[in-house]
């Protein structure tokens, strides 16, 4: 405390009065610094809760971001997993309850190989990418990135082949039946020549493992597959000849195919182009478009379109990859996706479709038109239906009944009795 320089002589009462009032002074002054410094505090502790407030909620805003991408990313997978496994085990188990002149024929036999290659090819790959999802280190093991990339070559070149072999065995039941018995086409034939797909497969899927070529993580981190852009002469050859011996199984399923629907629509025509009467017409074509006919029509058709659309993307994608050399991540994804989806699809045409949908629109349909029609049912019934539904193989017979219809005369009819030998009236 410092007292004026020219203080007036004082007395000492007057003297300690007026050092009270400075101290009081100064007093009174310091709770107002005090304030005045708390209240900067709390300024900038507010300041910093709210700066941290805001960094926590952007942290906050950001996982769950993340969390709704991962569960859209893993949703797929895991969706498709279900699905190709259910769709299969159901085949499965409608195969197993069919009638047993149909389990000895050689396309029974090859549809249950479709669907147990399908099932099998599904519950591999499926968890591998998966567990992919949860834990981006599952594949890039190299060990696991190979088996990876085998199990898609193989089932994909597998499904393929064994869908050709089915398409094929059509077209020589229809088309070729002579060379279909001299060949003794039955179930034993078709399981050597599955054995035969197998094994072949497995030994070209394993060439990238040998050296040939090599499996590398995909840009996207989720599968694995060769390296299909690499420039090195020998893993190029590899990639082009997957590709073509992949393109040369779909043209040969979609020929195939239509070959057969040709023969069906040709025998149509000619069946009903003949110079009889209209009710022999009527009867006949009720006869070809039974339900042998119709479900193969359309289960050809189908093939044709599903093998297309899900196995031409991942072709392109390989040609492509092979001879343009740019990185296009997300077509190889979408390509392999899409390849994906058939095994899922395949169940549902061959099996389910074809036994259940059809059976019971024509059933409803036959219905239909008996009640509107003048003649008996049971005339129509014995015309040629029995025949074709007790029989092993279906089209092959539905091709030789039409064969002899086309040879007799108009008047020409079966008998209830025996519909082995024709009558004359």
């Amino acid at each position: 405390m410092r007292l004026p320089e020219k203080v007036p002589l004082l007395t000492p009462y007057l003297l300690l009065q007026e050092v009270q009032k400075e101290m009081h002074s100064q007093i009174l002054d310091r709770p107002r610094q005090i304030s005045l410094s708390n209240t900067r505090l709390f300024l900038a502790m507010e300041s910093l809760n709210i700066t941290h407030g805001s960094v926590s909620m952007n942290e906050t805003l950001v996982q769950h971001s993340q969390a709704s991408k991962f569960e859209t990313a893993i949703a797929l997978p895991i969706f498709m997993f279900v699905g190709g496994a259910i769709g299969n085990i159901i085949a499965i188990i409608v195969l197993s309850v069919s009638r047993q002149e149909r389990k000895s024929s050689a396309f029974y036999t090859l549809v249950c190989g479709l669907a147990v290659t399908d099932l099998l090819g599904t519950c591999l790959a499926s968890p591998l990418t998966i567990a992919n999802y949860m834990d981006k280190t599952v594949l890039t093991v190299q060990h696991v990135c190979e088996f990876h990339s085998f199990l898609l070559l193989f089932f994909g070149l597998t499904g393929l082949s064994i869908i050709c072999t089915m398409a094929a065995e059509r077209y020589m039941s229809i088309c070729c039946p002579y060379t279909y018995q001299r060949w003794g086409v039955d179930r034993r034939f078709a399981q050597k020549f599955l054995f035969f797909i197998y094994i072949s497969n497995i030994f070209f899927c394993c060439l990238p493992m040998m050296g040939m070529s090599k499996s590398e993580l995909q840009p996207s981190g989720t599968w694995c597959f060769i390296d299909w852009g690499t420039e090195e002469p020998v893993a190029a050859a590899y990639t082009v000849l997957y590709g073509s011996v992949s393109l040369l199984l779909i043209l040969g399923t979609i020929l195939l195919n239509l070959a057969v629907c040709g023969a069906l629509l040709l025998m149509r025509q000619r069946t009903v182009q003949r110079p009889v009467t209209r009710a022999s017409v009527r009867d006949r074509w009720r006869a070809l478009s039974s339900a042998a006919e119709t479900q193969m029509m359309a289960v050809l058709v189908m093939t044709s379109a599903v093998v297309l659309a899900c196995s031409a993307p991942l072709v392109v994608r390989a040609f492509a990859n092979c001879f343009i050399l740019k990185n296009y991540p997300n077509a190889d994804l979408a390509a392999i996706r899409i390849a994906a989806v058939n095994p899922i699809l395949d169940p549902w045409i061959y099996i389910l479709l074809r036994r259940s949908l059809f059976r019971k629109l024509l059933k409803l349909s036959r219905q239909g038109s008996s009640t509107r029609s003048t003649s008996s049912p049971t005339s129509q019934a014995t015309l040629f239906y029995p025949v074709i539904v007790r029989d092993s193989h279906v089209i092959t017979q539905l091709m030789c009944n039409a064969n002899i219809m086309t040879q007799l005369p108009a008047t020409a009819k079966f008998t209830s009795y025996d519909t082995e030998s024709p009558r004359q009236t």
